[in-house]
Order: C-alpha cells, then sequence, then structure tokens
C-alpha cells in the first residue's frame, strides 16, 4: 500500500521540526557536571568549560555534583572565582552517598548558590597541608592558615552561611555529616537525588550577584545536559594529579641526572623533560596553557636537534609526543573561532612525522655501510687489466688506473681480476675463476 504523497512529505516536515527541537535542548536546561577526584588545574578547566557552556545556552541551573578528598589551593580558588561569577545559578551538590567535600571541596561547596549534600556524605577537615600531607610549619604555616580563613569567611558572608564554622573547619579540620552541616547553616538542605534538588531549588529567589536577584522557574520541565570531562580531559586529570605529579618530577629529575652521567643516550633527557613539565601542572607552579606552550617549544627544539644530532629517531619521536601534548594543553580549551583547522594539523603531524621516520629510517642504513675508504673499499670488486701483469702492471677499476700485482700466472690486457687485497697504493688481483 503506497502513501500520499503529501503525508510522506508531511511526516518529512514533522521529522525534521523534530531534530531541530532536539537540536536545541541545552537551552534552558539543566545543566550537570561532575568534579570528582582531586581537585586540580584540568577540574578547574573542566568546570569553566562547562559553566561557559551553560551559560552561552541560557541554562536555568548548573549542578556541579563533587565528590573530591580536596587538592590545590590554586585550582580551588580558580573555581570558586568562576562560581561567583557565573550569570547561571550554580548549586553544588555533595554525592554520591558515602562521598565528600573535604579540604578544598569545602571551599567550593560553600560558593555555590546552593550548597547541597546527599545523605551519608561529609564535609570539612580544610586545614591546609603541605602536598605531601604533612602540616605547614612556623611563620609561613601561620600566614597561609589565616589566609584560608579569610578566604572561607568571605565566601559563607556572601552566601549568607555559618562563617564561624568554616573558620573553624580550617583552623581546627573540624567536619560534620549531612545532617549535621544542614543543622549548623554550612549547607541548605540534604537531597537524596537530583530530581529532589531540583524540586526544592524550583521556585526559589536567590541573589545571583550583589545587587542581582533572580527567581528559580521551571526546573521540572528543564530537559537535563551533562557535561562530562573529555577523554584527554581525563587522561590530563590524570597525570596533573598531584601524588602522581611528584612521581613524574623525580622521575624526570632523575632522567636528566641518568642523560648528564651517560651523553649521548638521549632518550632519558627527553622524557625526564617531558616529565617535569608534566608534573610541573600537577602542582599547580606552572599554569596549564603556559604548560602547553613550553611542551610546544620543546618540540620544536627537539625537532632542530634530530637534524644535527644522530638519535636515531628518538629526538624526533620525543618531539612528537612533545608536540601532541602541548597542542591539546594549550589549546583544548580555546574557542572554536581561535583554534588551528584539526585538518591542517593533522597533515602537518602526518608530514613531520614521515619526515623523522625516513631520517631515522636514512640514519639506520648509513650505519650499516661499511666505513672503510681507499684501496681497502675495492676489495672484491672486478678491475679490468690494462697492461700484461707478469706480475705487476695496471688494471682499471671504477673509472681509475690503478697498480696492480697478481698472485698467480700472467694476465693479459683485457682480462677480468678479481681484486683480493691491497697494500698501500698498490692492488692484489687474481685471475677471475670460471665455472
Amino acid at each position: 500500500m503506497k502513501l500520499p504523497r503529501r503525508m510522506v512529505i508531511l511526516a518529512l516536515l514533522l521529522a525534521g521540526l523534530v531534530a531541530a527541537c532536539g537540536a536545541s535542548t541545552e537551552d534552558e536546561a539543566v545543566h550537570v557536571l561532575t568534579a570528582k577526584g582531586t581537585v586540580g588545574p584540568i577540574m578547574a578547566r573542566y568546570l569553566d568549560r562547562g559553566i561557559d557552556r551553560a551559560e552561552s545556552n541560557q541554562a536555568k541551573l548548573v549542578v556541579i555534583q563533587i565528590d573530591t578528598p580536596g587538592g590545590l589551593d590554586s585550582s580551588m580558588r580558580e573555581i570558586v572565582q568562576r562560581i561567583e561569577r557565573s550569570s547561571v545559578p550554580v548549586a553544588v551538590y555533595v554525592s554520591p552517598a558515602g562521598g565528600r567535600a573535604a579540604s578544598a571541596g569545602t571551599f567550593i561547596t560553600m560558593a555555590g548558590h546552593f550548597a547541597v549534600m546527599a545523605p551519608n556524605t561529609s564535609i570539612g577537615a580544610a586545614s591546609a597541608v603541605n602536598a605531601d600531607g604533612s602540616d605547614i610549619e612556623g611563620t609561613l604555616g601561620k600566614k597561609v592558615e589565616n589566609d584560608a580563613v579569610a578566604f572561607i569567611r568571605g565566601i559563607a558572608e556572601l552566601r549568607g552561611r555559618n562563617a564561624a564554622w568554616a573558620e573553624e573547619a580550617v583552623r581546627e579540620a573540624v567536619a560534620a555529616s549531612a545532617s549535621r552541616a544542614v543543622e549548623l547553616d554550612v549547607v541548605d538542605f540534604v537531597a537524596v537525588d537530583l530530581d529532589e534538588l531540583l524540586s526544592r531549588v524550583d521556585g526559589q529567589d536567590i541573589e545571583l550577584r550583589p545587587g542581582t536577584r533572580i527567581e528559580i522557574r521551571g526546573l521540572a520541565e528543564a530537559p537535563i545536559v551533562r557535561t562530562d570531562m573529555t577523554g584527554w580531559e581525563r587522561f590530563l586529570d590524570f597525570l596533573a594529579n598531584p601524588t602522581l605529579a611528584s612521581l613524574l618530577i623525580t622521575l624526570g629529575f632523575m632522567g636528566l641526572i641518568f642523560e648528564l652521567a651517560n651523553p649521548g643516550m638521549i632518550f632519558p633527557g627527553v622524557a625526564g623533560v617531558i616529565a617535569m613539565v608534566l608534573g610541573f601542572i600537577g602542582f599547580g607552579v606552572m599554569p596549564v596553557d603556559t604548560a602547553g606552550l613550553v611542551l610546544i617549544a620543546l618540540a620544536l627544539i627537539l625537532f632542530a636537534l634530530e637534524l644535527f644530532v644522530p638519535s636515531g629517531g628518538i629526538l624526533g619521536a620525543g618531539g612528537v609526543v612533545a608536540l601532541i601534548l602541548g597542542g591539546i594543553i594549550a589549546f583544548r580549551d580555546t574557542p572554536s573561532e581561535f583554534q588551528p583547522s584539526r585538518l591542517l594539523l593533522g597533515v602537518l603531524a602526518f608530514f613531520i612525522v614521515g619526515m623523522f621516520v625516513s631520517l631515522a629510517v636514512g640514519v639506520a642504513r648509513v650505519r650499516k655501510m661499511a666505513g672503510e675508504v681507499g684501496t681497502a673499499a675495492l676489495v672484491g670488486e672486478v678491475a679490468i687489466a690494462r697492461t700484461p701483469l707478469s706480475p705487476d702492471g695496471f688494471v682499471f677499476v671504477q673509472g681509475e688506473r690503478w697498480q696492480a700485482s697478481l698472485e698467480d700466472g700472467v694476465a693479459q690486457p683485457g682480462e677480468r681480476l678479481r681484486i683480493v687485497g691491497a697494500e698501500g697504493l698498490r692492488l692484489r688481483v687474481q685471475k677471475e675463476r670460471t665455472q
């Protein structure tokens, strides 16, 4: 049975309308981000990207689901500042059950326009410590503690939360369960899941920024849009873990020492430099974008050295690794209009890799060639007698005339002779045997 043409056209139009509507599901939606693991520079970049996406799509609410033991102070401050300047309300939700917002996570949770916890979660223990977990002693420790106290009190006062408890969380490392945190006015309420959080937030009037108040409506009907870390962000977040960062810096330093003690090995030095740059990212010593540019500069240096240093392709391979990592780190979150063409980058990478593979193959072939020169290089070649040899005379080989001594018998002009040795500039030849 054939359908009428008008029905087919109508069906196609409806399908197009549905597709068009589906393409705009991010508009006025609830955007959910997941901050799990150690607070570091990659997490800060990811949350910044997620909030940017929500703002560009005029989202109704951003929910940051957090579960963290803490992390870097510098990255935590970046996240707090991004939440505070957001043009979209942000709810920080400590979840799932059994999760925590410890140390740096306490600051981030209290910075949200809404601070919410799932049952059986905890918050607090926000005292500042060294990267290895030890206490910061002396005057420096007091400075760091007082600075952290001033910062968390400012956050609590901005959001109308318990500033005294926040100070105690830093000075005395106190912590609280979800229900206790609500009693202490540290967080707003406990929500079993995301749906309960949205139903409790829907209809509330909040101060988005000082002097700007908005009313949140329509969360029940709003679509949920999840912005997850990309594969590369997960990889870089893994590398940026402070524990792994310390290991990378140690191994990188050992690689450099090994290279200096054994000049010419090349691989330990190249790997050591790349490892140390990645380690600096993990400790927040070097800004992420700067680290990306440093890796790109290192790649260019390694490419240049490959042309002059016989490394067997190690320098070129290290350059390719540094270039790929540097490009991802430096340009991953750059606005699309400022990003270089991926097609162009792919073509350039292909030609660069091909060039250095060719160089490596050429170097390997040259190294396999015999290093002998002069008369020694002529041994085994065929010579043509130019004069009678009985036994001395002259032969012609490779377009040149040489003195030669015949080992057995007499040779006439034009005979083929095999070169079997050399004494100075005189060749030793034998008659070519025939079978």
